[in-house]
């Protein structure tokens, strides 16, 4: 039986060539446009590390709140203002929350992401960013210290707030009425008091009362705020 006869290969030409690379090209436009029409390579904009974020649009939190609020129509002139000299205990400020103007106190965002350079998409996820009670809180805080500032800079009760780590925690109401009258009770005790009325640019109408900051020794402040819940 005769030997078969070996076959040289021939080299792939030129127009080889250009035809298998058109195909590679056509495929790889393939998927990539499929990749785009998902927004799998869409730029991110607005957040750090490539991170594409999305507030719900449920969400009440459209607008910012950094509008400036206003304190209470009775800006006080300091003279209601205990040095209690006696009180050697610890000063802490009370945040005092309506809760019947439905403010919220945080927005949840989606942030989806994309895995380099595998052409996936991961699972998203939520972050919770503070909403209008935090900035009302803010606001109260503010204004207390502010307060001090300007009618009694060298009251030993503002020094014993700030030396010590400026104590807060956020208490609940459920009327404008209650909150008045806690208002009341703390300005006759010495209490130094702030009630933060809304612009109403965003959630609630405007000129609602909607947080009483309370600052003052720990024993008296308690006295008046000390029968409330948590926020």
């Amino acid at each position: 039986m005769a030997a078969p006869v070996p076959l040289d290969r021939v080299p792939p030409t030129t127009a080889a060539y250009v035809i298998a690379t058109a195909i590679i090209a056509g495929v790889t436009g393939y998927f990539i446009g499929q990749g785009s029409s998902i927004n799998l390579f869409k730029e991110k904009e607005g957040w750090p590390n490539s991170y594409d974020v999305k507030v719900h649009t449920h969400s009440d939190e459209q607008e910012s709140d950094s509008e400036e609020e206003e304190t209470d129509e009775d800006e006080g002139n300091g003279e209601e203002l205990s040095s209690f000299k006696d009180h050697n205990e610890e000063v802490k400020l009370v945040l005092v929350v309506r809760m019947d103007l439905g403010m919220t106190k945080g927005m949840r965002f989606t942030c989806n992401f994309s895995i380099i350079p595998r052409i996936c998409v991961a699972s998203a996820y939520n972050l919770f960013l503070p909403g209008k009670i935090a900035a009302q809180c803010g606001h109260a805080t503010l204004a207390c210290y502010k307060y001090f500032l300007e009618y009694a800079p060298n009251s030993p009760i503002l020094k014993k707030w700030e030396r010590g780590g400026q104590a807060k925690i956020a208490l609940q109401v459920r009327s404008e009425d209650e909150l008045l009258v806690m208002q009341a009770q703390a300005i006759s005790l010495g209490l130094c008091t702030r009630v933060i009325q809304d612009a109403g640019r965003t959630q609630i109408a405007s000129g609602s009362k909607t947080v009483l900051g309370v600052l003052g020794p720990k024993s008296v402040v308690d006295g008046v705020t000390g029968h409330l819940k948590l926020l």
